[in-house]
């Protein structure tokens, strides 16, 4: 049985085994400039502040920069976007308030292309798809509905997918997103009847029993806001048995 707990009308999954947040001495950087810092965030870790109590990853980053930098005063660090808690992979926060407004607009003007790694069950079909659909918020549950149609509060979202490869019980997917709809890729993959594992809010039998879900920000593609240079980060998924055989039978690895 899931362990939860409510605050705020909101569901906060609690894990079944201890798990290991970020924070200013374990941070996982996969890059760092003038301008900007990327980590691969744990799927502990929260983005920005929530029901719990926990430090955000944003204070964390700050936090890692002042002691590195030996700063006198708190590190500026401006989120530029966000991944649910339950999800790990490639995010980036600003070191400056230019780099954030210019990779603000960024986001907004779909101009960074995100791939994503999912574990699902059962497998999707087709193979691959091209899929724009509608949106729809419930705030109440943190939950997102798609429909097939636009209608009043709904969203257009729009993501491609494709099969890249299987163990017997789990098929791997790999995801595009060109939209940044709340729980878009989790519930679109819901939709086509493949729940991505550990997901119970979309349908996932299970839960993982780090309060996971297997769903990983593998890459992010983006031109830099103040250098102009083409941007492509990458991060290791986490240490775990499904996320091993994917790489092991990724080529780019």
């Amino acid at each position: 049985m899931e362990h939860q707990e409510q605050s705020n009308h909101q569901w906060v999954r609690k894990p079944k085994v201890p798990v290991v947040m970020s924070t200013p001495e374990n941070l996982q950087v996969l890059y760092e400039d003038n301008h900007l810092i990327a980590i691969n965030k744990r799927p502990s870790d929260i983005v920005q502040n929530d029901a719990t109590e926990d430090t955000s990853l944003g204070v964390v980053v700050a936090e890692y920069l002042r002691i590195k930098y030996e700063k006198p005063g708190d590190a500026f660090v401006g989120i530029v976007h966000r991944l649910d808690r339950p999800v790990s992979g490639v995010i980036l926060f600003a070191k400056t308030s230019k780099a954030l407004s210019r990779l603000t607009n960024m986001f907004r003007v779909r101009e960074v292309q995100k791939t994503y790694w999912a574990v699902v069950k059962p497998a999707p079909t087709p193979s691959e798809g091209h899929i724009v659909n509608y949106l729809a918020k419930n705030q109440q549950l943190n939950k997102s509905f798609a429909f097939d149609q636009p209608g009043p509060k709904r969203k257009e979202a729009e993501l491609k997918y494709r099969v890249m490869g299987a163990t017997d019980q789990y098929t791997f997917v790999e995801v595009q997103p060109k939209s940044g709809r709340h729980h878009q890729i989790r519930v679109t993959l819901a939709s086509l009847g493949s729940p991505i594992k550990g997901d119970i809010k979309y349908g996932s039998r299970r839960t993982n029993d780090n309060a996971s879900i297997h769903l990983h920000a593998r890459q992010i593609d983006f031109i830099h806001p103040v250098k102009r240079e083409h941007m492509s980060i990458v991060a290791p998924p986490p240490n775990d048995v499904l996320w091993d055989e994917w790489v092991r039978l990724d080529q780019r690895v």
